[in-house]
């Protein structure tokens, strides 16, 4: 099988263990409805469909609003799942994060990213010494009203959601956190016609400029749960204006394929197990391939200039968010990525970056998502790695 499975040498998927774990399973996609892979590792016993608990993946679709791919795989993984558990396919989706970008430009592979866990927290558990494992904890808020996309009320709903997913993890504190995964709905022309019916304004009735609005919102939700802004509404006047302001470890999608915010958090906790361990970085613009490698370091990997074969095999995951600069320069030279009518802007950058984090890493199995407002510093983005230690 053309696939990275991590599950720490020793440990059967159904056994019983005092503190949970994390496997963390990177499989390829053939079209955007192909799970066979994760049909596969159900089959052989590698991991039982209980034990998934989030998805994140990149499908070969525009990334756009009228990308389609996304709902598709989303409603493939429920009815695989759903058959397995013997659960209503409605029920799951409410409860299981399934977080997809879509556009696969350049180099970059579709594929997906499922996490499982074996294992369940445990209040009396014993801590391990050390920072502890990585853990994972997840929340989905309730629906989110089109008349709430990019407001306050979505800040607020992500923040709630965020510290929620803490809690479920077991992660106490905010500097143990490691990266944040959300998606966001986006307000469509249905749901803008619907909102206005009953009697709700919506902040915007364009479809991409909700997605923009609805990923500054998911960020500040992000950074306030983890103390990287203050809690103070008047902060909404300064989304989409003040990119000064920023997450450090935020990674926001919007799309119409979801009605709530679906919130993943990974982090270390001590009350977990496991060899599995996750670094963050800020990426100051599209060309800084230095990030990644501040990204390997902790990580106890150097790439010169490439990943040795070794320590390539190591990673489990590779999240990027980028953007095209809106200033429309690069390190003082001019792009033309904001004025393509041929191209969308996130398709040029989704490219561009996404190869460049593959010829580092020797991989192009990279989610990389375009749209990074309040991600990171501005024209830039971060990168985030998950890797199995030495």
């Amino acid at each position: 099988m053309d696939a990275h499975t991590f599950l720490p040498p020793g440990t059967a998927p159904t056994q019983a263990a005092t503190r949970p774990r994390l496997a963390v399973h990177r499989l390829p996609m053939a079209h955007p409805g192909d799970l066979s892979a994760l049909a596969a590792l159900f089959d052989e016993g590698a991991i039982e469909p209980a034990q998934v608990v989030a998805v994140i993946g990149k499908t070969e679709g525009n990334g756009g609003v009228n990308d389609f791919t996304r709902g598709y795989f989303t409603q493939t993984l429920m009815s695989l799942l759903a058959a397995r558990l013997g659960r209503p396919a409605a029920e799951l989706l409410r409860e299981l994060p399934c977080i997809l970008s879509g556009g696969t430009e350049g180099v970059l592979s579709p594929h997906y990213v499922v996490f499982a866990r074996t294992g369940r927290p445990a209040a009396d558990a014993a801590a391990g010494p050390g920072p502890g494992a990585l853990a994972i904890g997840t929340a989905v808020s309730a629906p989110l009203p089109a008349q709430h996309v990019g407001r306050w009320a979505q800040v607020a709903s992500v923040a709630g959601a965020v510290r929620e997913a803490m809690c479920g993890a077991g992660i106490a504190r905010a500097e143990d956190v490691a990266f944040v995964q959300v998606k966001c709905p986006c307000v469509t022309a249905a749901r803008a016609q619907a909102a206005a019916a009953a009697g709700h304004t919506v902040l915007t009735a364009d479809s991409g400029r909700s997605m923009a609005a609805a990923r500054a919102a998911g960020a500040f939700g992000v950074a306030i749960a983890l103390g990287e802004l203050p809690d103070d509404p008047a902060l909404e006047a300064a989304m989409l204006v003040d990119f000064e302001r920023f997450s450090r470890r935020a990674s926001i999608s919007s799309g119409v394929e979801v009605e709530a915010n679906e919130v993943i958090v990974l982090g270390h906790s001590a009350a977990w197990e496991g060899t599995l361990r996750m670094a963050c970085a800020p990426m100051r613009d599209a060309l800084d391939i230095g990030a990644v490698a501040e990204a390997l370091r902790p990580l106890g990997m150097d790439a010169a200039p490439q990943l040795r074969p070794a320590d390539a095999a190591r990673v489990a995951a590779v999240f990027v968010k980028c953007e095209p600069d809106r200033r429309g320069r690069v390190r003082g030279t001019r792009h033309t990525m904001l004025d393509d009518t041929d191209i969308n802007a996130q398709r040029h950058i989704r490219g561009a970056v996404g190869g460049m984090v593959a010829g580092v890493l020797g991989d192009a199995r990279i989610f990389v998502s375009g749209g990074a407002e309040h991600q990171g510093p501005d024209g830039g983005g971060l990168i985030a790695v998950i890797a199995h230690t030495a």
